[in-house]
């Protein structure tokens, strides 16, 4: 499974990278939201997690420039992982149809359960099935 994060803070790259990073999972990481469809289209990877804070161009613009590429027909589609600064922020994570949002910090686990949802346990293999009690985080 390849995941691509895009993020300008080290920590939050770092903190995906560590609850991510396994044997059959590659982690590539992107500092500018403008590198990101270059990235998808070079990396294909099977999600994208996105901060909504990029510096020059923000998790919910990049989010929306994704799908506008993939029905322009440029890229295929990428399931989108959008990190939240607050709970406030779902609202906006829901109008860039991101397939879920977490908020920061983001516990390990809860991750790890996300992103399993998102692309499945093996990367063709993809199912997005929230769990009732997760729901919130992931709608």
């Amino acid at each position: 499974m390849k995941i691509l994060v895009a993020a300008d803070a080290r920590w939050v790259r770092e903190q995906v990278r560590a609850a991510l990073v396994g044997r059959g999972q590659e982690v590539v990481e992107v500092t500018r939201g403008q590198d990101v469809l270059y990235a998808v289209s070079e990396h294909k990877p099977d999600l994208v997690v996105l901060d909504l804070q990029i510096g020059n161009m923000g998790g919910i613009a990049v989010a929306i420039d994704l799908h506008l590429e993939e029905a322009a027909g440029r890229l295929p589609h990428v399931p989108i992982l959008l990190l939240l600064d607050r709970e406030a922020d779902r609202f906006l994570a829901r109008r860039a149809a991101a397939e879920a949002e977490l908020v920061k910090p983001v516990e390990p686990g809860t991750l790890r359960r996300t992103v399993r949802r998102l692309v499945g346990d093996d990367a063709g293999q993809r199912s997005f099935r929230p769990m009732a009690s997760e729901r919130a985080d992931v709608e």
